[in-house]
């Protein structure tokens, strides 16, 4: 009986304390807490984009709803893809518009991306005109009256560049490729205003030669590339 009695106890000493699983479950959401207040010191030195992607990332991680979402009586849920910062940013809702109206004025020859700058409209210079010559060709009207919905539509400050490539032009009307940049833009902005009525107050133009090259002037296709005109959407 005595050996017995030994080995029970010896037994009830070797047992470990039962830990209970809500002290798991509160340590786990304490340090999620942690982190989050860390975050938070952070926000001040962040743009609002990245400060917005944070929240929904972190409600997505901490929420039982997929998306970031919650229940909230008498609130619609959000559908998992809409994104509140793209709705926010008036850059990409300028992006989304154009594309589409690009898409509705079979517009398939100009290439359309968002930049620093604005929305920018990218259009070769064999569209609008013969080589060396700022005059409108006879099939860059159709395609400007398109364009000239266009700006009209969506009502924001455009700028109308004109770029040429590294090959030095010297004529009697076009002294250099900074008079041939400049008239060509010039042109297309006054065919805007006279032909397209577009507020003269919307638009400006200017040239700049073949010093913003977008590709190395280093081929005959590269140079193609350069030669072109840029209408930039600013909605700032």
């Amino acid at each position: 009986m005595a050996g017995r009695r030994k080995i029970r106890k010896r037994r009830a000493d070797n047992a470990q304390p039962d830990i209970g699983g809500w002290q798991v479950v509160y340590t786990g959401f304490i340090l999620i807490l942690l982190c989050f207040f860390i975050m938070l010191t952070s926000f001040a030195s962040l743009e609002q984009s990245k400060i917005s992607q944070f929240v929904h990332a972190f409600s997505s991680a901490v929420t039982v709803f997929s998306g970031g979402r919650s229940l909230e009586k008498g609130k619609t849920m959000i559908d998992t893809t809409a994104m509140i910062m793209d709705k926010e940013d008036k850059m990409a809702q300028l992006f989304e518009k154009i594309s589409a109206l690009k898409q509705q004025t079979d517009l398939h020859q100009v290439t359309l991306h968002r930049g620093k700058r604005g929305v920018v409209m990218t259009l070769a210079d064999k569209l609008l005109f013969a080589s060396g010559d700022a005059k409108l060709s006879r099939m860059a009207r159709p395609l400007l009256q398109k364009i000239g919905q266009i700006i009209q539509a969506v009502q924001v400050p455009v700028e109308i560049e004109g770029h040429t490539d590294d090959v030095p032009i010297r004529t009697i009307a076009y002294p250099s490729n900074w008079e041939l940049s400049t008239a060509r833009a010039v042109n297309v902005l006054r065919f805007l205003i006279e032909q397209q009525s577009v507020p003269t107050r919307q638009l400006s133009a200017v040239g700049f030669s073949s010093y913003r090259p977008t590709v190395a002037n280093d081929s005959p296709q590269n140079r193609a590339r350069n030669r072109r005109v840029e209408i930039i959407f600013n909605p700032h």
